[in-house]
């Protein structure tokens, strides 16, 4: 019989968590900038947010200053922080109607989005 071997968990012990639900951005527009930052340093993370032109950008780096500040709180090293999870869920979506020609109307959906970031100590 094969012994069971102690394995390192897949979330560090001290991560600390901040989220902003139902932003006013689609989803997909939102993916494009948490990717760039996923398993960065925080520092180097806030700043690639913030020279980076997109509207996403300003939402996520509030975030991340939040997940930040929880850490700081708890007295953390600040120096080696880290983005550990960082992920945009879909939120719901509004419909609209854009009038067209003729008395027709197409729908348009106003998307949301879920920003959760998580960051973590590096050991």
């Amino acid at each position: 019989m094969a012994k069971k071997v102690n394995t390192v968990p897949a979330t560090p012990l001290r991560s600390w968590k901040a989220s902003h639900k139902f932003a006013q951005i689609a989803p997909r527009k939102a993916r494009l900038i948490i990717d760039l930052i996923r398993g960065q340093n925080c520092a180097e993370a806030l700043e690639q947010l913030q020279f980076n032109g997109r509207r996403a950008s300003a939402l996520i780096r509030n975030v991340l200053k939040a997940a930040m500040a929880s850490a700081d709180e708890a007295e953390a090293n600040m120096r080696q922080l880290y983005v550990a999870d960082a992920r945009i869920d879909g939120g719901p979506y509004v419909r609209r109607w854009r009038p067209k020609d003729r008395g027709r109307a197409h729908p348009i959906a106003k998307r949301m989005s879920h920003i959760r970031i998580a960051v973590a100590e590096a050991e």
